[in-house]
């Protein structure tokens, strides 16, 4: 586990990416920072981002239905109330419901836009979301890797997450 201040230290010393880089299918996982959702989106079976070439991004992909990877809208998540409650995200319970309630939360169509953003003196792709206070910044580890942070409008912590470009995506992982 690194603590925030070393997390944005390395985030810092990456390099820039652009938004026609982060074209594709990316499998994520959080890196832990004692942030308060760590853990709980990989508890919740979440696979990665999808961006689009429109520029247009998938924010959130979970992996359900039989290994069937299924957008998800974040709009009508209570975020601050998730924070709040963040050790809950991490059970076997919120599991077991968020398994049942993703077929509500499907999104119909994409939530999140590509753009190019600065932070922290240095400009690189950034999506935001559609409907939500949220802006996740990229930066570049390797060509086929990434490192995120997830900025809350509000919120001086940062969620820090690990993108891994899928080489091929097999066609039978979406829902339909």
């Amino acid at each position: 586990m690194r603590s925030q201040h070393e997390a944005l230290a390395y985030f810092d010393s990456l390099d820039a990416v652009s938004v026609t880089e982060m074209v594709g299918l990316w499998k994520g996982r959080g890196v832990p920072t004692d942030h308060p959702l760590d853990g709980v989106l990989e508890n919740l079976g979440w696979f990665g981002k999808r961006f689009r070439a429109d520029l247009r991004a998938d924010a959130l992909l979970f992996n359900t239905y039989g290994n069937r990877l299924v957008p998800v809208d974040p709009s009508p998540i209570p975020l601050r109330l998730a924070l709040r409650f963040h050790r809950l995200g991490r059970s076997t319970a919120a599991r077991n419901l968020f398994s049942h309630l993703v077929k509500y939360l499907r999104a119909q169509s994409p939530t999140g836009t590509l753009r190019t953003s600065r932070f922290r003196n240095r400009t690189s792709a950034a999506m935001l979301y559609d409907r939500k206070p949220i802006i996740d910044h990229f930066r570049r580890i390797d060509p086929k890797r990434l490192l995120g942070v997830m900025v809350l409008e509000g919120d001086d912590r940062y969620f820090f997450f690990q993108l891994d470009y899928v080489d091929d995506p097999s066609p039978s992982l979406w829902y339909d």
